[in-house]
């Protein structure tokens, strides 16, 4: 039997009437499991870690990782801060006269708010027979040259790719540029990082790969953390083959490693102008869907969820407009399937109440409304007050977690926390902060469902140097405080996959 025992930590109330201790305590740890919570605890033959009073609060989760995408992103080409297609094409004609012979992989621009459309032929004017393609900050376009373009197999056009084209085209994206940035070395970095932050397990909504893949990364030293594994539907045949359930441990690997959800994306997304919304953007002169568009029919959808659920899989649905959000919903409610909602950008009160009585969990991310914001005002209009409506959620009994979209937004829970208190990422007020969670709401949302760590509490624990929930101050400072948290220890059933200690 293995013991871990942490003497004297103080525990953080998850939620308001958690049963807190007024002192430190010892916890103990027994195969996995929380075993005993007590001022003294002093069992034969554990590892006793020395808390010296920290605070100890349930292992985090991620809801929302795109875990290769993410991985990859280290080496990419940075265009989160070109304001024009001339700044993006500058940074791609530089990278492009140091290596030459190299792909430009980019990411992160935002064009959404740029003044005009992009074209393959500037981007071929400044990268010549260099393959480049430029992924947005959204993942729902990229930006190719005509190079690009023919190596990954796609008709020649002037314009970007969108949607289901692109996300087609990105699964082939190794075939140009390689694997190197997803060897299990690099994951297990990826991993490392994370638990760092005090994250003991994600849900990886990953485009490719499926559950050989990583039944192999788990034997070559990527079995650190928890991993729900998402399928989509090109994998579905392959996932409902093997007979795996929501839940289930993935063939090669432990109880760690299981199945997740078919994830399905429904709509686009607000930058690249494709989210589905019940009335036309403020551009709509510019776009060929002056609404947004859906990605499946009404039946598809309902065929997709009704499959799953009768095959005992959990469904993460993508609905980032409201008439999106509506129309997931209304699929739901037909099919009686269970699961998320993904995003839930923008919504109207009434659905948000319908998510509550249909029991559909809300997986946002707040860190977006940080990028999102003047895009939204500007072409959302006075519907931006329903962006991102978390204080809705929780008052209409909504379940509601939080994750990070990585690489959309950094895979890093304390700055969703904090984008969810404060709603600002500068010197001005919050944006709608009427919508804004408190520290404590946020910390709830970040743990996977869990209490207060007692016992028969999983052995997934994180070890804090300080109070995450210290009473006092404004919505800013409480933020600022949640971004600092410093993590000492994380514990993955009982295990240190994380440590600063002595």
């Amino acid at each position: 039997m293995s013991r871990l025992l942490l003497r004297q930590v103080r525990l953080v109330p998850i939620a308001a009437d958690d049963p807190a201790p007024d002192g430190a305590v010892d916890v103990l740890v027994e195969d996995g499991v929380v075993s005993d919570v007590a001022p003294k605890v002093d069992p034969a033959g554990a590892e006793v870690v020395a808390a010296d009073g920290r605070w100890l609060i349930p292992g985090l989760w991620d809801q929302h990782v795109h875990l290769a995408q993410w991985t990859l992103t280290s080496g990419r080409l940075d265009l989160a801060g070109a304001r024009s297609p001339e700044q993006a094409l500058a940074l791609v004609a530089e990278r492009v006269g140091e290596y030459p012979d190299l792909p430009v992989i980019g990411w992160g621009h935002r064009s959404g708010g740029w003044e005009r459309d992009v074209t393959v032929s500037e981007l071929d004017a400044v990268s010549g027979e260099t393959p480049v393609v430029l992924i947005s900050g959204d993942a729902h376009h990229a930006w190719l040259n005509t190079v690009a373009l023919l190596h990954l197999a796609m008709p020649v056009r002037d314009s970007v790719v969108r949607e289901a084209e692109w996300f087609a085209a990105y699964a082939r994206l190794s075939t140009l540029v390689g694997t190197d940035g997803t060897s299990p070395e690099a994951y297990r970095r990826t991993l490392d990082h994370a638990a760092s932050l005090g994250v003991v397990g994600m849900v990886d909504f990953e485009f490719s790969g499926g559950a050989p893949e990583w039944a192999e990364r788990w034997a070559a030293g990527c079995d650190l953390l928890r991993i729900r594994m998402s399928t989509y539907a090109e994998g579905l045949d392959a996932v409902l083959a093997a007979g795996l359930r929501t839940g289930d441990p993935l063939p090669g690997c432990d109880d760690r490693a299981t199945m997740g959800p078919l994830k399905i994306i429904s709509d686009g997304s607000l930058n690249t102008r494709t989210a589905w919304c019940c009335e036309p953007y403020a551009d709509a002169h510019r776009l060929e869907y002056p609404a947004g568009q859906a990605n499946l029919s009404g039946v598809e959808l309902r065929e997709l969820l009704a499959t799953a659920h009768a095959h005992g899989l959990d469904v993460a649905t993508h609905a980032i407009g409201d008439a999106a959000l509506a129309e997931a919903l209304g699929a739901y409610a037909d099919t009686g399937a269970r699961g998320s909602i993904e995003h839930a950008q923008l919504a109207r009160r009434d659905d948000v109440r319908r998510m509550a009585q249909l029991g559909v969990r809300a997986s946002v991310q707040p860190a977006h409304l940080l990028d999102d914001r003047d895009l939204a005002d500007r072409i959302w209009g006075a519907r931006s007050a329903r962006c991102f409506a978390f204080r809705w959620m929780l008052d209409e009994g909504v379940e509601l977690v939080l994750g990070s979209d990585a690489p959309v937004s950094p895979l890093d829970p304390w700055l969703a926390m904090a984008a969810a208190v404060h709603r600002s990422a500068d010197e001005r007020e919050a944006w709608h902060g009427e919508q804004a969670l408190t520290p404590r709401e946020a910390l709830a949302a970040s743990v996977d469902g869990r209490r207060i760590v007692a016992r028969r509490s999983p052995g997934d624990l994180v070890l804090l140097d300080h109070d995450p929930l210290a009473p006092g101050g404004t919505p800013a400072e409480q933020a600022a405080r949640l971004r600092s948290t410093g993590v000492a220890a994380t514990y993955v059933g009982g295990r240190v996959v994380h440590s600063t200690l002595g």
